[in-house]
């Protein structure tokens, strides 16, 4: 028999995903071990003004997720187009913001008119553009590849922070999901009776105006369910609760953090080779 799927059919937002293979490492580590092993590099990489540094960083990131994440199709369409075309996008935007008195005896590159567009300018475009998309690279290691619960799981576990407000986080995480699944039943319903019909976008408008008065219902009547929930297990009665999901922080994730934080040391020092190189050589000279 056939199975015909429904335009109209919704998918529940707790539903468990597929567990991730032995392959994709990068799923099976801790959060904070992916938090910790990016966090110096991202702050370094705000003051870095050459081209190679983030160059390598982009790389090792893209590394890292090609080998070790699940991705999906809107996953690799982000890292393959998205980001290419966000850096050319900025790179441009930025070398047109670059003040032309400082970059005026480098070579022209563009001229319209009375304005000209400098090599120099580039190269502080595209110097910015990429140290923008290296820290994003860097967010994405751990943002493709950790979900929002078990983050907030190893927060309270191995940072202690207080479940009282790691477990109210979480709560609110969970209602993003809850709002698009309670939005997509609502145009389901809207759609099945006819309401708000017609193209345009007034017609759009109107169909919007429609989903908000039902949206703030369900909202109002979940947030009574989960505090209904949270007294009925004693939240916030005890200074600790025992976990039900464990996320362990296991000798892997101790030896990631140092491949990654050797590997982002030794870019940081490649700009500095040729000086280290040549400060002895320049010693031996007469």
């Amino acid at each position: 028999m056939t199975t015909i799927t429904s335009p109209t059919s919704t998918v529940d937002p707790y539903s468990p995903g597929a567990a991730a293979s032995a392959r994709h490492y990068l799923h099976h580590l801790n959060p904070l071990s992916k938090v910790a092993s990016v966090l110096p590099a991202m702050i370094l990489l705000i003051f870095v003004r050459d081209i190679t540094t983030p160059l390598c960083f982009i790389a090792l990131s893209y590394a890292l997720l090609l080998t070790g994440a699940r991705l999906t199709a809107r996953s690799l369409a982000l890292l393959l187009i998205a980001v290419p075309a966000g850096i050319a996008v900025l790179a441009l935007g930025f070398s047109i913001w670059v003040d032309a008195s400082g970059v005026a005896e480098t070579a022209p590159l563009l001229r319209i008119g009375g304005w000209t567009l400098h090599t120099g300018a580039l190269r502080i475009g595209l110097a910015t553009a990429l140290r923008l998309a290296a820290i994003l690279s860097l967010a994405l290691i751990g943002g493709l590849t950790t979900t929002g619960p078990d983050l907030v799981r190893s927060s309270i576990q191995q940072l202690r922070v207080p479940y009282r407000i790691g477990y109210t986080a979480l709560a609110a995480y969970r209602f993003v999901p809850r709002f698009g699944y309670e939005l997509s039943v609502i145009r389901a319903a809207h759609r099945v009776r006819g309401t708000h019909g017609g193209r345009g976008p007034l017609a759009r408008i109107a169909r919007g105006w429609g989903y908000i008065v039902p949206l703030l219902a369900g909202a109002i009547r979940h947030a009574e369910r989960v505090a209904l929930a949270m007294d009925a297990r004693a939240f916030g009665a005890h200074p600790t609760r025992t976990e039900r999901y464990l996320v362990p922080f296991r000798a892997r994730d101790i030896v990631f953090i140092v491949l990654v934080l050797a590997a982002s040391a030794a870019i940081f020092t490649l700009p500095l080779l040729p000086a280290l190189i040549a400060a002895p050589q320049a010693a031996l000279i007469p």
